[in-house]
């Protein structure tokens, strides 16, 4: 016979669970943005033709309320790279969409990222 006690065991009833999923919530932004960065970087590590690190080196993911963001850390030629800057316009070269690539491919990875990061928070519930 079950006891009503069974039922009162876990993070459920011990005030935790909260702040499991919000270690989850956070730690799920944080991995996708890092593994996002590293994606870009790969990616432009590909189709950059004139191979000068500096501009990859500078791809970095960081904390930006309310969440995390990718970005270049303000290179003036990033906005040309990436295709969005007013020279693309009078210009043949129309940009490597590198960040609009990766966007794409990182919000299909990224459900798979959020479920390996909420079974190491909840794994044992």
């Amino acid at each position: 016979m079950w006891s009503l006690t069974f039922f009162k065991r876990g993070s459920l009833f011990d005030g935790t669970l909260s702040k499991k999923i919000e270690g989850a919530r956070r730690d799920t932004e944080k991995e996708v943005a890092v593994e996002g960065a590293a994606m870009v970087r790969a990616r432009l590590n590909t189709v950059l033709r004139k191979q000068t690190p500096i501009y990859r080196f500078k791809v970095r993911a960081n904390p930006d309320a309310p969440g995390w963001a990718i970005h270049d850390q303000g290179m003036i030629y990033g906005p040309w790279l990436e295709g969005t800057g007013s020279r693309n316009r009078t210009t043949r070269f129309k940009g490597y969409r590198t960040f609009r690539i990766i966007t794409a491919q990182l919000n299909k990875k990224s459900q798979a990222i959020g479920e390996r990061v909420v079974a190491r928070w909840l794994g044992g519930e």
